[in-house]
């Protein structure tokens, strides 16, 4: 495939239309015309429909446009990395992020990353959702505990564990009896197994509220509604404080945060810099680092 016409091609797309394009890049419109006419001689396809006002994609022409204008922009990136010996970060960098981290962390840390990188435009999506990140064009992935990708290099920059807290008011149950809790959406189970200093124990919980996020069901415990499982760092002071209590930390996988980014790209300089401002934020990757982040 040439090169140089899937780059005009990507071009016209880009712009919608071989007039804007041709005005917007100073290149001429009949050279644009004849390079997407011979790229779609080369694959006997027809990427344009061309009307009398208006050019529109054919869905085999978007299909092309969409998997191919990140990689003509990575190869831009690449060549230019490789010609300078490298490169001060700048441009656009997608991140991908989730729910609660953003919540919590990510207006900081975005911020800080801003100052100390005025040429990088940075862009946040707070989603739990999984992402293809060629797709749909991310640079970097936050995300916790994910599932093992080939395709994907990552490592694991934040820790975090699980605990079942309550209000001091708030007697624990015994004898098999449940408490009042406050359960994280509608599939939460309601035996939750904790480790505490006296060995393994069950707390049996009767929601009385359901809700989706951790902040609010912080929010809610501190009012003394019920127990709520959550993150360590998000109520280490209320904790510390002993406006809250620890009743068992959850016997069960840690929580790992993990950045995450395609194996066949060359790093940039943008994904290598919040990397390392990801490092300097938390050195040692705990969550009491995180709650002193997070603060109160």
């Amino acid at each position: 495939m040439d090169l140089l016409a899937l780059a005009d091609f990507n071009l016209v797309a880009r712009h919608g239309g071989f007039g804007k394009a041709a005005r917007a890049t100073g290149r001429p419109k009949a050279t644009l015309s004849r390079r997407v006419a011979e790229l779609e001689g080369g694959l006997a396809l027809r990427l344009f429909e061309r009307g009398a006002r208006n050019l529109k994609l054919t869905e085999e022409g978007r299909a092309l446009f969409e998997r191919t204008g990140a990689l003509l922009a990575e190869l831009d990136e690449t060549a230019s990395v490789i010609a300078s010996g490298g490169q001060k970060p700048k441009g656009r960098l997608r991140i991908s992020a989730p729910l609660h981290f953003s919540q919590t962390a990510m207006g900081r840390i975005a911020a800080g990353f801003a100052l100390q990188y005025p040429e990088v435009r940075l862009e946040v999506t707070s989603e739990d959702r999984p992402v293809d990140m060629i797709e749909e064009g991310y640079d970097l992935v936050i995300r916790v505990n994910p599932d093992p990708d080939e395709s994907l290099i990552g490592r694991v920059f934040l820790r975090d564990r699980l605990v079942v807290v309550a209000s001091p008011d708030l007697p624990r149950p015994t004898d098999g009896l449940a408490a009042p809790g406050v359960a994280r959406g509608v599939g939460e189970a309601r035996t939750w197994q904790v480790k505490t200093a006296g060995g393994r124990a069950t707390i049996r919980i009767e929601p009385v509220l359901t809700l989706s996020t951790l902040i609010t069901i912080r929010d809610a415990v501190r009012a003394g509604v019920g127990a709520g499982r959550l993150p360590i760092s998000l109520v280490s002071h209320d904790l510390a404080d002993g406006t809250l209590v620890n009743w068992g930390d959850i016997d069960g996988p840690e929580i790992a945060l993990w950045t995450l980014y395609p194996s066949r790209r060359l790093l940039s300089a943008r994904v290598s810099a919040f990397l390392d401002f990801l490092k300097q934020a938390f050195p040692n990757g705990t969550a009491d680092e995180l709650a002193a982040y997070i603060g109160r």
